[in-house]
C-alpha cells in the first residue's frame, strides 16, 4: 500500500479505473472487474459523476451495499463534467455531491475531485464549496484534475488565504506516449507542494497494453482510434521496449507501461480501467513489479 501524501488514505498502487462500468462493460461484467480488483488486494476506485450518465456510480454503489465492504474501499469521484452538473459553482458542487452519494450508496466521498477546471467560477467559491462539504463530513479530502500548474497554484494559495481544505493530490493526463504535459511545471508543482499524483489514461487508450501494433489484427473497441494515434515510430520503439522489459520479468507489457508510472516522482498510483477480468489479470502485477534503473533509464530514453 502507499499513503497518499497529506491524507490518511493507504491506498493499493493501482487504482482502478470505473469510467467502463456501465458503458463498455456490463453491470454483470463490471461487478466481476471489482470482484477480482479487491481479491487482489485492490481497494482505490475512481469514477465520475458523467460516466455512463451515472450509472458507473449506481454500479459501484450497488456492489458495495452487496458486499458491504465500504469501509475497506478508498472511493473517488468528480465533479464539474456532467451535464446535469456542470461547472463548479457552490450550488454545483453540492447538488452533485449528494447525488453522488446517493448513487454510491454512501455517506462520505474519500476522495472528490474537481473534474476540470471551471475559470468562470472564483476559486474561493468553488473551495469554499469543498470546504463546505469536508466540513459537513461528506466529502473527506479534495482533488483536482486536468488544472494547468498555474490555476492548481492558484487554487492552492485561494485555500491557504481562506483556511479551506486544500487539494491533496491531481490527477492529470500521463503515460509513458503522453509526458509534456505533465512533467516540468506541474510536477514540480506537485512536488514542491506535496501533492500525489494519480494518473489516468496510464495505457494510453489501450495503446501501452501492446495490442496495436504495425500489421497486427485490427481491435474492435471503443478507443482503438486514439491508440492507433500513437502508432509511429517513437510508439514503435517505446511498445518494443516494453515487450523486451516484460519478458525480463514474465508479465504483460501493460503491467510495466503501469509500474514505470508508479515509479516517477510524486506518483502514487496510476488509474487503469479493465472492461473484463482477464484484462484486470494482465494490469494487477504491475503492483509487486520493481524495475531496475537501466529498465527505467531504457523507457525514458525512448519514450522523451
Amino acid at each position: 500500500m502507499r499513503t497518499l501524501p497529506g491524507t490518511d488514505l493507504d491506498v493499493f498502487p493501482l487504482c482502478l479505473g470505473g469510467n467502463v462500468f456501465g458503458w463498455t462493460a456490463d453491470e454483470r461484467t463490471s461487478r466481476a472487474v471489482l470482484d477480482k480488483y479487491i481479491e487482489q488486494g485492490g481497494n482505490f476506485i475512481d469514477t465520475a459523476d458523467m460516466y455512463a450518465g451515472g450509472k458507473s456510480e449506481t454500479i459501484i454503489g450497488d456492489w458495495l451495499d452487496e458486499r458491504r465492504n465500504r469501509d475497506f474501499i478508498v472511493l473517488a469521484t468528480k465533479v464539474g463534467m456532467s451535464p446535469v452538473f456542470e461547472g463548479l459553482r457552490a450550488g454545483t458542487i453540492r447538488a452533485a455531491a449528494e447525488a453522488s452519494l446517493e448513487r454510491l450508496q454512501t455517506d462520505r466521498i474519500d476522495l472528490y475531485y474537481a473534474h476540470r477546471d471551471d475559470p468562470d467560477t472564483p476559486l474561493d467559491e468553488t473551495l469554499g464549496a469543498f470546504d463546505d462539504l469536508v466540513k459537513d463530513g461528506l466529502v473527506r479530502y479534495i482533488a483536482a484534475s486536468n488544472y494547468t500548474a498555474p490555476r492548481l497554484a492558484a487554487a492552492l494559495a485561494t485555500s491557504e488565504r481562506e483556511g479551506f481544505a486544500k487539494f491533496v493530490a491531481l490527477q492529470p493526463h500521463y503515460n509513458l506516449v503522453e509526458r509534456d504535459q505533465y512533467e516540468g511545471e506541474l510536477s514540480d508543482l506537485c512536488a514542491k507542494r506535496g501533492l500525489g499524483a494519480l494518473p489516468y489514461f496510464g495505457l494510453a487508450r489501450g495503446f501501452l497494453t501492446g495490442k496495436y501494433r504495425p500489421g497486427g489484427p485490427r481491435v474492435q473497441s471503443a478507443r482503438a482510434a486514439g491508440a492507433l494515434a500513437y502508432l509511429d515510430d517513437r510508439g514503435i520503439a517505446v511498445l518494443d521496449a516494453l515487450t523486451e522489459t516484460a519478458g525480463a520479468h514474465r508479465t504483460t507489457e501493460a503491467a510495466i507501461a503501469l509500474a514505470w508510472l508508479a515509479a516517477q516522482p510524486t506518483v502514487v498510483a496510476p488509474i487503469a480501467s479493465a472492461r473484463t477480468p482477464e484484462q484486470l489479470a494482465e494490469l494487477l502485477p504491475m503492483a509487486s513489479i520493481e524495475l531496475a534503473p537501466d529498465e527505467l533509464a531504457r523507457l525514458d530514453a525512448v519514450s522523451a
